[in-house]
């Protein structure tokens, strides 16, 4: 299936979102992580739009989406929560699936928490909780703040692989596309990555929302949790804290990878089927 782009004005940007199936069938949102783009979920969304209106939006600040002007105020949850709510607002969505990963599940966790919470069916996350472990996050940092500069597209792939190697398992098709859509280039020619290293100001003026159990008692929207067998980022005990609490998640671990599975699998995508179809099993 081929998707369409579509560039939404929100809150002063234009969101770039890779729109996929019918926009009268039932809406599912896929949000990225921290320093990746909506096109990360080309496989499983283009497997999902068989039966849903699929939403892949590029976070201000990464992929084809606008640079914000104060990073430290525009890259918070807070501020991509009501661009969410206006991008749901913009496809006259009254009620959508939402799945997470990363970032974009602590996205999901804020609106499912707040007074928009009525607008999911039900919530998603991958490998990510309402507590982040500090020196996880001090790892993704170290690779996140330093943009790196590659001479060709295949310099750029084998970095990708490299650094996201605990994604776990996926095809050499869904590398080369992350390189492609990745990189861009600079004045000079050289490629570097496409995200502003400002969104590491999320983790430098907004300290307060990498910690949410408070948030996370609130939720009723039925949710689902899926974790990354070796992940340093949502680990045994932050896991099982979530299954004894708030919206009590089930609890799905992929082998073979960490932080974050990349849902690109034919195993993977029957996963989501299955998920989906549970939250509305009564």
């Amino acid at each position: 299936m081929t998707p369409r782009r579509a560039l939404v004005p929100v809150m002063d940007h234009e969101i770039h979102v890779t729109e996929w199936g019918d926009p009268a069938a039932p809406a599912l949102v896929m949000w990225h992580g921290l320093a990746r783009t909506g096109r990360d979920f080309d496989e499983l969304a283009a497997a999902m739009a068989r039966d849903h209106f699929v939403l892949c939006p590029d976070t201000p600040g990464r992929g084809l989406s606008s640079w914000a002007v104060a990073p430290e105020a525009e890259y918070s949850i807070t501020c991509y929560t009501g661009i969410a709510t206006d991008l749901l607002d913009h496809y006259g969505v009254q009620k959508a699936d939402w799945l997470g990963t990363s970032m974009g599940g602590m996205i999901g966790m804020r609106l499912a928490s707040g007074p928009q919470g009525d607008r999911l069916r039900g919530l998603i996350l991958n490998d990510i909780g309402p507590e982040l472990p500090e020196a996880a996050v001090q790892r993704i940092l170290d690779y996140v703040g330093d943009l790196p500069r590659f001479d060709t597209i295949a310099q750029a792939e084998a970095w990708l692989r490299r650094t996201y190697q605990p994604f776990g398992e996926a095809s050499d098709a869904f590398w080369r596309r992350m390189a492609l859509t990745s990189t861009r280039r600079q004045a000079d020619g050289s490629l570097t990555l496409h995200y502003d290293p400002a969104i590491i100001q999320q983790f430098t003026c907004w300290p307060e929302e990498l910690t949410c159990w408070d948030r996370w008692e609130r939720i009723t929207t039925p949710c689902h949790l899926i974790r990354g067998a070796d992940s340093d980022l949502l680990t045994p005990e932050i896991a099982a804290r979530m299954t004894r609490s708030g919206p009590r998640p089930v609890l799905t671990e992929i082998p073979g990878c960490g932080h974050a599975p990349t849902l690109s699998r034919a195993e993977d995508i029957a996963l989501l089927r299955e998920i989906l179809t549970a939250f509305r099993t009564p």
